[in-house]
């Protein structure tokens, strides 16, 4: 993945789902759907907001709530922005 030249706001963090599963064995199962995406790659991270340190990092692993969450095409990517509200939990 190219790294992306652009920035966001303070509080938000933008991901690249993962749309696949594996399997106890290993074998990769892609979704059929993308709204089963609630696993992705943080790619971009903004600065934090005053009072709420910023917690994930670029390179994390994230679970999210995919409520009310845009979805950015750039540079043909998709990726969502997300607040740091939304993220659940970094693996």
């Amino acid at each position: 993945m190219a790294e992306l030249k652009g920035k966001i706001l303070a509080g938000k963090v933008l991901v690249k789902p993962i749309i696949e599963e594996k399997t106890a064995s290993g074998i990769i199962i892609p979704s059929s759907r993308k709204d089963d995406a609630f696993r992705g790659e943080v790619v971009l991270v903004g600065s934090a907001l005053p009072d709420v340190p910023m917690e994930v990092s670029v390179g994390d692993i994230v679970v999210y709530e995919k409520k009310f969450v845009p979805e950015l095409t750039i540079e043909g990517e998709e990726y969502l922005l997300l607040s740091q509200d939304n993220v659940l939990y970094i693996e």
